[in-house]
């Protein structure tokens, strides 16, 4: 049996999909639906069995599982405005301590989620000690678990691989609300409004310039299955394009997968802007200071692990990402 753990989430369900896309039904999905709208990630997905993250953890602390064919530890609390250390550091530290050593113990490959928060406003993105100072307490329970790991992994007993995610958009994160991507909500505001909306300049950016790595789920997942299909691969890799694109970039996708979709030609963003399709709004204050407005994934570990194909471009991802959110909601291209 496999576990995907955060498995009704938006990446792990996007990975339980992936699984029965091979033929693969056999899978325990660990979560917490207390947000219960996480559920319909799951609707067109078969699995094995679903259990509460925490009647998970008890029945793996009382010896009740005797091994699994591996474990995706996908579960976290992703708010990177959340100021509950104690909650953040049970959830995403403690909890993966845990599930990492009992994998260690049963031999079970374990491929787990960390982020490219862990960098913080660094200029350097490199699975690399010095260029890590994560910027709030969900960065630094995602560093701390990285370098937990760090100190395993000479000694490890079984395959172990985190994946430091940057700005990762696509299927089924609905459930996210503000901390959904940006293409899936300028496709809301869009479709509402006819307008998008970013924020205004800051840290010697202009509006909507701010950079950052953005990697589509369908990526994302390939190099999940990737590695889980050559166990001997270890180690902490970026996950991203290894492209930085502004959030301009994102707004003009959007608003030309919605153009496409009316029949009309592609607009540069000058001409969106004279428009005033885009609306820049104040850079939030709660967020100062705790921003990154740059990312750019060095992707040369994972190139060197051997995972060799091309990611998409903003202009690739959103664009199949828009038009797929819009069939879901019966929108019809006019001829």
């Amino acid at each position: 049996m496999y576990v995907v753990t955060g498995g009704a989430g938006f990446i792990g369900a996007n990975i339980v999909k992936a699984l029965n896309d091979r033929g693969v039904r056999d899978i325990l999905v660990v979560d917490n639906l207390e947000k219960a709208d996480k559920f319909r990630n799951l609707t067109d997905c078969e699995i094995a069995d679903y259990l509460d993250k925490r009647e998970f953890l008890a029945r793996l602390l009382d010896g009740e599982f005797r091994k699994f064919k591996a474990v995706f530890h996908e579960g976290a609390c992703s708010d990177t405005m959340e100021h509950n250390g104690h909650y953040m550091m049970s959830n995403n530290y403690e909890y993966s301590k845990v599930l990492l050593h009992f994998c260690q113990q049963k031999r079970v490959p374990f491929l787990y989620a960390s982020s490219a928060a862990v960098y913080g406003a660094g200029r350097t993105f490199r699975e690399s000690r010095e260029h890590e100072a994560p910027l709030n307490v969900y960065g630094y329970s995602k560093f701390l678990f990285d370098q937990y790991v760090r100190r395993i992994l000479p000694k490890k007993q079984a395959q172990i691989a985190g994946f430091r995610y940057f700005n990762v958009y696509g299927d089924r994160e609905g459930h996210k609300g503000r901390m959904a991507s940006v293409a899936y909500h300028h496709f809301n505001q869009y479709r509402e409004s006819g307008k998008v909306k970013l924020f205004e300049g800051c840290d010697g950016y202009a509006n909507g310039e701010q950079h950052r790595d953005f990697v589509s789920i369908e990526d994302v997942v390939a190099v999940n299955l990737y590695f889980l299909d050559h166990p001997q691969k270890n180690g902490i890799f970026n996950v991203g394009s290894g492209r930085a694109q502004p959030f301009n970039d994102v707004a003009v996708a959007v608003i030309n997968s919605f153009r496409l979709l009316d029949g009309k030609p592609a607009a540069d963003l000058a001409s969106l802007q004279k428009e005033r399709r885009i609306e820049y709004i104040p850079f939030p204050e709660a967020l100062q200071g705790k921003y990154q407005s740059f990312t750019q994934a060095d992707i040369g570990a994972l190139r060197r692990a051997g995972y060799k194909k091309p990611f998409l471009t903003v202009q690739e991802g959103v664009g199949r990402y828009i038009r797929r959110l819009a069939e879901q909601a019966g929108m019809t291209r006019k001829s």
